[in-house]
């Protein structure tokens, strides 16, 4: 009997227990919460001309901060470089071109839309500050053994100052003497107009011909021998959007921001003609 009741006890006691664990326990559930990642930014590659690097660099550094969203790649060289490498497939959003000529090519090839002058320029040319030279006129660079340098025809910087030259051809203050002077000293014949300042600025040459905003961007480094403008040439500076781009839309807003007073004010800033001031 006692048996029987010791195992009732223990019975009742296990059950007690099983119920106390079984209502003690609580279901929980954790639920974790994936955030929304946020969409990669859209990269857009813009080709421009030699000649834009320091305001370029400085519109799409403005351009990013409003716009996280997008990235901007720059690829500069000489424009007739950037339209030979749009023509063979590049990757290009944008186009800027230091010349109409080459905006042109890629244009009657289908490979942009429609363009737009959105900046222009002026030449001039520079010395190395140190002047070993001894060039202080424009008619200092038909001495006898001054070097100078330029642009290759090719390229739009060397195309006008051979236009400023032909145009100092038919000055009598100047004549095709001087020009032909000048012309025996040409020491070489750059692929972009920042070779020139470079190769000034090292003093490897004794002039060359560049454009005033690149005079501008060398400062202290170079001086600066102004070209009349009765001689000078205003070069003008196309931009589209390639047919080809991956982000049209942006390389568009892009575009747009350049021609904008923002824009224009940054090229000002670095000595360009703003087209709307």
């Amino acid at each position: 009997m006692r048996h029987s009741q010791r195992a009732l006890l223990l019975f009742i006691l296990l059950c007690t227990l099983f119920l106390a664990a079984c209502g003690s326990t609580t279901t929980s559930t954790t639920s974790t919460v994936t955030p929304t990642p946020s969409p990669s930014p859209n990269t857009l590659n813009v080709f421009a001309a030699a000649s834009l690097t320091g305001s370029f660099t400085a519109i799409a550094a403005k351009y990013q901060q409003a716009h996280p969203n997008v990235v901007i790649k720059l690829n500069f060289a000489g424009s007739q470089i950037l339209e030979q490498q749009i023509a063979n497939g590049a990757a290009a959003d944008v186009f800027a071109s230091a010349d109409l000529a080459n905006m042109t090519k890629v244009s009657d090839a289908g490979l942009v839309g429609v363009s737009q002058v959105f900046a222009k320029n002026r030449l001039t040319v520079i010395t190395p500050a140190s002047n070993p030279g001894h060039i202080n006129t424009l008619h200092d660079l038909a001495n006898k053994g001054v070097k100078v340098d330029i642009a290759a025809p090719t390229v739009p910087a060397g195309k006008y100052s051979l236009q400023v030259l032909a145009k100092m051809a038919l000055s009598p203050q100047y004549g095709p003497a001087y020009v032909k002077a000048v012309k025996a000293n040409f020491v070489s014949l750059e692929t972009d107009v920042k070779a020139v300042v470079t190769k000034v600025q090292l003093g490897e040459v004794d002039a060359g011909y560049v454009y005033v905003t690149d005079a501008a961007a060398a400062k202290d480094k170079v001086t600066m021998i102004p070209i009349p403008d009765i001689y000078n040439v205003i070069a003008q500076y196309p931009i589209a959007v390639t047919k080809g781009s991956t982000h049209a839309g942006d390389a568009q807003a892009f575009m747009q921001y350049i021609l904008s007073k923002d824009g224009q004010d940054v090229l000002q800033q670095y000595g360009f003609i703003a087209i709307n001031p």
